[in-house]
């Protein structure tokens, strides 16, 4: 039989609002396990494709009526999650559009990157830099390629794609010697290189142009610290305030394995799922683990309710819905759906439904005490030798 769980509505071919539901998963969107790969990548793409409050964009979008039917429906696709045809439909537009649409161009980027589609992210990209005319259409075109050819080469295994990527990056810090997102892909890139005292000094530069504690600046200090984690296939950063007022960043939780469940209380594989989590929490009390339950409920108070009801003692959060921050920095579309992450931040296993990852959590528990241990190990001489000086 195939495997029940709780999906978000995909069938959107009449543009009908995204309902949660219980159902079978599946669709036309990208795989759960390549979105979380890119999720890093697509946010920043994210970030360069659209704009806030009432700017203008900086691409123009198409004139032709026809690619603006073809470009609105696009848009519809995207926003509920129905990528591939979101992709066919942003093409469509530019086509009809006389392959001059710019906006056009930036969305089949991020949206075919997204679903790993990068012959025509790389068409779409190189179209993206013919058609910017101002400096800032320039800069974002030239990120945008860098963005495309850091996820092909870690998609593809091109390490030439890396070296490519920082070179376009180059292009816009030869003008914008402190633009983050150029500081972020450069370093990326060069950590993929291998070329680690290179990619720390570009982080280490691209601290100085964040916000000192915010969740960016945490991720990317230890990218400076670290090098080798850049090239990782690290957990999405985030911060949260749980249910008993815990301020909780994945970033600050040094030596702990983490293990983040999504789950609602009206899904009822994850209600059945809810006793195998409260044996895990009680198995490994009192061990380097953290348990976060990420809830995606609406409605607070019954979540609330259920989870006093349910003696549910570990951290809790509510993400209020599959759209939240949390899941979607995690693509997140059906549930139970857990994820587990070693003490360095390293997604190590993914499962949607309610599966057996003890034995994982075991190793990496171990892993995470020997890990403290070396460290408490390495400090000590320094420890040593100032006790004998003062001696």
């Amino acid at each position: 039989m195939p495997m029940i769980d709780c999906s978000r509505s995909l069938h959107l071919l009449h543009h009908e609002p995204s309902i949660p539901r219980c159902g079978l998963s599946g669709g036309n969107t990208v795989s759960i396990h390549s979105a979380l790969k890119l999720s890093s990548a697509l946010a920043l793409l994210l970030a360069l494709t659209h704009t806030s409050g009432a700017q203008t964009p900086v691409f123009a979008g198409p004139t032709d009526p026809r690619a603006i039917q073809a470009y609105q429906e696009a848009t519809e696709f995207e926003k509920h999650r129905n990528v591939v045809f979101a992709l066919d439909n942003y093409r469509k537009a530019d086509k009809l559009d006389g392959n001059k649409c710019a906006a056009c161009a930036l969305a089949v980027v991020k949206v075919a990157v997204e679903i790993g589609d990068f012959k025509a992210a790389d068409a779409a990209s190189q179209e993206l830099i013919a058609l910017s005319t101002t400096p800032e259409q320039q800069t974002k075109a030239h990120l945008s390629r860098a963005q495309m050819l850091l996820a092909m080469g870690q998609n593809k295994k091109k390490p030439e794609c890396f070296q490519q990527g920082a070179a376009e990056t180059d292009l816009v810090l030869a003008t914008k010697p402190n633009d983050a997102t150029a500081l972020y892909l450069k370093g990326t890139c060069l950590a993929f290189e291998q070329h680690d005292d290179d990619a720390r000094k570009v982080f280490g530069q691209l601290t100085t142009e964040m916000k000192p504690g915010s969740v960016d600046y945490t991720r990317i200090t230890r990218f400076a610290e670290r090098p080798e984690l850049a090239r990782a296939r690290m957990a999405p950063a985030f911060r949260v305030t749980t249910l008993d007022g815990k301020r909780v960043s994945l970033d600050e939780l040094k030596n702990k394995v983490v293990l983040i469940d999504f789950w609602a209380t009206w899904c009822g594989p994850c209600r059945e799922a809810l006793p195998h989590m409260q044996q895990i929490a009680k198995k490994f009390e009192g061990q380097p683990l953290v348990i976060l339950s990420i809830s995606l409920d609406k409605d607070e108070q019954k979540w609330k309710e259920f989870v006093g009801k349910n003696n549910m003692t570990w951290l809790q959060y509510r993400d209020n819905g599959f759209n939240g921050s949390i899941a979607t920095s995690f693509g997140v579309q059906s549930i139970p759906h857990t994820f587990t992450i070693d003490s360095d931040g390293v997604l190590q296993d993914e499962k949607i439904g309610d599966g057996y990852i003890e034995g994982k959590l075991k190793k990496l528990i171990a892993q995470a005490v020997q890990n403290e241990a070396k460290q408490r190990e390495a400090a000590a001489p320094v420890a040593s030798g100032t006790t004998a000086s003062q001696q």
